[in-house]
């Protein structure tokens, strides 16, 4: 194992030291594994909380901030945080309109949630409600999509969602465009290398050389298929035929793409593959509306990129261009 640390034990929460310091503007750290907008919760304003494991920065803390999320309760590098640390992150998030808890559709982080949930609700009255991002296509069959993975769409969820709050919608109201952002996503990713866990110190699965695997997970979960690694075109054309299989998009319709890169794959590779998403959905007469390329949910060093698209309405369209700003991500 080749990390820059000084052990694995301390990881995260040394990465989290200098998180907050490089970044005292946005972020707060009122307990060692929550991050908090540095301006907290803020009266009458619906907070918004997810948590989960490290290892995808930005993702989960990065995207705290005006605009975005209230709060979040950091896990160990693919590990779920602990119930108390999410229930702290939701009391810290309460400004008296009730919290909406947004994140991805993993057993660990549903488990602790939905307890967390239940002890703020009964120790401190704060009125909470959850919206599960599933927009991972290859995790599990369309009629079973409630079963699916949570990937890099919960950052359009986050942004829709952080919109809303900040124009001082209710709970409900914050919920409904949160579940209809969360419905509107879909993404599919192809993996070359994988990464490693430093607790554990070895890679969390094996590919050859001349390898690549469509359709794995941001944890290393198993794909679809894994064959000789595909030019650039054939990659992104799959991973595009199987998005719109999945979401039946046609002409004139609007979208937002997200391609993401997992870790180490460079943009000069993510800009090949979104020139061959925009070929595609042109020639489907798909607009794509405020295009996103970089590095917004990876998986530690992992060499593999994921593609989302989020179907836009009026709405949805007017949220996410609505102003914002976190550390890795500011709109307007």
């Amino acid at each position: 194992m080749k990390k820059i640390l000084n052990a694995p034990g301390a990881y995260v929460d040394e990465m989290l030291d200098g998180f907050v310091a490089a970044h005292p503007q946005y972020y707060a750290r009122p307990e060692p594994r929550v991050i908090l907008r540095a301006d907290g919760a803020s009266e009458g304003r619906v907070g918004i909380v997810t948590g989960g494991g490290s290892g995808h920065m930005p993702v989960f803390t990065g995207y705290v901030g005006r605009g975005f999320l209230t709060a979040c309760a950091i896990g160990d590098v693919f590990a779920s945080p602990s119930a108390e640390q999410m229930a702290t992150a939701i009391r810290l998030s309460d400004g008296g309109a009730g919290v909406l808890r947004l994140y991805g559709n993993y057993g660990g982080d549903v488990m602790n949630f939905d307890m967390a949930g239940e002890m703020v609700e009964m120790e401190h009255d704060i009125a909470t409600t959850t919206v599960l991002l599933a927009d991972d296509i290859v995790s599990a069959p369309k009629e079973e999509a409630d079963k699916r993975r949570g990937v890099a769409g919960m950052v359009y969820a986050f942004k829709i969602a952080g919109a809303a709050a900040e124009a001082m919608a209710d709970l409900g109201e914050v919920t409904r465009v949160a579940q209809k952002a969360a419905d509107a996503c879909r993404s599919i990713g192809m993996a070359l290398t994988p990464c490693i866990v430093p607790q554990a110190g070895k890679p969390t699965f094996e590919l050859g050389p001349d390898e690549m695997e469509m359709g794995m997970g941001i944890h290393g979960e198993p794909g679809i298929w894994r064959d000789t690694l595909k030019p650039a075109d054939a990659i992104v054309d799959e991973m595009v035929d199987r998005l719109l299989a999945d979401q039946s998009l046609g002409r004139g319709d609007r979208v937002s793409v997200l391609v993401n890169s997992l870790g180490a794959t460079p943009l000069e590779e993510l800009y090949i593959m979104y020139r061959r998403v925009k070929q595609r959905l042109d020639g489907e007469g798909i607009d794509i509306v405020m295009p996103l390329v970089g590095r917004y949910a990876t998986s530690m060093e992992m060499t593999g990129a994921t593609i989302t698209t989020l179907a836009l309405d009026g709405e949805l369209e007017t949220l996410l261009q609505a102003p914002a700003e976190c550390a890795y991500w500011r709109v307007g």
